[in-house]
């Protein structure tokens, strides 16, 4: 093995979401982030979050958030079922998590500790320090953290936004004390590394949200993510110069305003919200409704105003939709779909393709990525938080920049730096861990849903003797395999090929062996058919 500090990427590196690391010094591991992905492939599983396995073989000292988006924090409570270590994070993330808490009782006994900018802390042989960024979250940082192999600086999500909306300005000036320290090496988030320029400040986006909403003449609905409480405090100020009530429609927005609330980012007057069963009772005109569902979750609350199936809200001529978002890449068909729908009800959509300055990135395009390493003049550099593309691109940013010691590494790819220079270490295995509602669904239940969604089921019953012979025709039942004007030729060609199978099979005509061949005799038939390999269930019984 390596002598170095390793890092251990286990969620994050050749995918977007789901961000973990860890750094190894000896015996000892630091965790850095610890987030989940959504899958929405109708499979009976919301998250992935990664397998925590890799970590066995050493002391796990404690994990450090970034921030509190999901894709950061999501998979605490799974790794809390393992490892009872401490939790340090920044208070929005921490005030995130405590709501969490009512859905996963683990979270009730951690150990959460508030980090502070430029308040330094010790979590075993490390010493770390968070230091503020900019990014779509309140509460964000950077972490410098110092190891017996030097310093390394990880960036956690940012952008360089020169006027943020709740004056939390971008640490340049620690950063650089840092670099004149000497960082060793810099993890960078690469989100949108193939993005010329810069990302813009959350500033540009008030006046455009303030006219559309000034100039709708009904209802306005304005969907985001709920975890940028930047925008929502922008929100309430618009609403207010419009003389319009907030209205919070969908679950994320409602536990987004109460952390931000506790965390004091929000202090809009009680007056200012509506609940959502009261909205009937106001002009459309007074409305300013704040809707979950912006990546066109079928769930979310726009969703349902699409499909006019919001127990608060109808929408209609007059009323005006504005997604205050980016369209997260594989989510377009589900988005342009609620576009469609709005758009038939006569309801006037506007988002980005129509108005591009009603949302502007949380994360550092490639201006703003030189500008990160050129301050922080790392001696090695790991692109972070990205798809194999987009790490390669940041990678190339990095050289073009003048860092000699570049790797791109992906999940289950150690790093090792010495110091000096960086290197690949050994692989690890590092699968992801899916869950439906809080718990784990295992690899291969998810594997026989895939088979089931794919090619269906077939059910067969056949009475057979004792002596392992068939006592009559075979009884069929199918789901998911042809439509219904084929089911009586399909089971006529399957109990067919039944008959034959069972009737020419050599003995032993043992009960295991009969239900083989006839499962093996039905995936045929269905096959010769249907052109598909069926998952098939075969119940023998006693002749009646």
């Amino acid at each position: 093995m390596l002598p170095g500090l390793r890092i251990l990427p286990l969620g994050g590196l050749g995918e977007v979401g789901m961000n973990c690391m860890a750094l190894v010094d000896g015996d000892q591991a630091l965790v850095v982030d610890c987030g989940v992905t959504f899958d929405d492939r109708g499979l009976g599983v919301d998250v992935a979050h990664p397998d925590f396995r890799a970590l066995l073989p050493y002391q796990v000292v404690g994990v450090v958030l970034t921030h509190g988006h999901e894709d950061h924090i999501g998979a605490l409570p799974y790794f809390l079922r393992r490892f009872d270590v401490p939790i340090w994070g920044p208070r929005y993330a921490l005030a995130l998590l405590d709501r969490k808490a009512d859905e996963h009782e683990v979270l009730d006994l951690a150990k959460l500790r508030e980090t502070t900018p430029r308040q330094a802390f010790s979590v075993g042989r490390f010493r770390v320090e968070p230091i503020r960024v900019t990014h779509s979250i309140a509460d964000a940082t950077a972490l410098s953290i110092e190891t017996p192999w030097g310093r390394v600086l990880h960036t956690g999500d940012f952008k360089l936004d020169p006027r943020p909306d709740d004056g939390e300005a971008f640490d340049e000036e620690r950063l650089r004390e840092l670099a004149r320290d000497g960082i060793g090496v810099l993890l960078s988030d690469s989100t949108n590394a193939e993005i010329e320029g810069s990302s813009g400040s959350e500033a540009d986006v008030f006046e455009p949200l303030l006219h559309l909403v000034d100039t709708t003449p009904g209802v306005c609905v304005v969907s985001l993510f709920a975890s940028n409480v930047h925008r929502l405090r922008m929100l309430g100020r618009i609403a207010q110069a419009t003389k319009r009530r907030i209205v919070p429609l969908g679950r994320g927005i409602m536990t987004h305003l109460d952390a931000a609330r506790a965390s004091g980012y929000v202090d809009w007057p009680r007056e200012l919200v509506l609940p959502a069963d009261r909205a009937r009772q106001h002009a459309s005109r007074e409305l300013l409704c704040l809707a979950t569902g912006s990546q066109g979750e079928e769930r979310a609350a726009l969703a349902r105003l699409a499909r006019r199936a919001h127990p608060a809200i109808v929408l209609g001529e007059g009323d005006r939709v504005i997604l205050s978002s980016r369209v997260i890449p594989g989510r377009q068909p589900a988005v342009f779909a609620i576009v469609g729908d709005l758009l038939r009800q006569g309801v006037d959509v506007r988002w980005t393709p129509t108005d591009p300055r009603v949302h502007v990135s949380g994360h550092a395009c490639r201006d703003e990525q030189r500008r990160m390493i050129e301050i922080c003049e790392p001696r090695a550099f790991v692109p972070i938080h990205g798809a194999f593309h987009q790490l390669t691109a940041h990678a190339r940013l990095a050289r073009d920049a003048g860092v000699r010691e570049v790797a791109i590494l992906e999940d289950g790819q150690t790093g090792v730096f010495d110091g000096q220079a960086i290197a690949r270490g050994d692989d690890f295995s590092c699968p992801r861990v899916h869950a439906w509602e809080g718990q784990e669904v295992a690899e291969g239940v998810i594997g026989e849903r895939k088979a089931l969604a794919r090619d269906g089921v077939v059910f067969v019953t056949l009475d057979v003797d004792r002596d392992g012979r068939a006592a009559g025709e075979a009884e069929l039942a199918t789901r998911g395999v042809v439509p219904e004007h084929m089911q009586t030729t399909l089971a006529a060609a399957v109990r067919r090929e039944i008959a034959t199978a069972v009737t020419d099979m050599p003995p032993p005509h043992t009960r295991e062996a009969v239900a083989e061949v006839v499962r093996r005799a039905a995936r045929r038939a269905v096959h010769d058919l249907a052109g598909r390999k069926p998952v098939t269930t075969v119940l023998l019984r006693a002749p009646r």
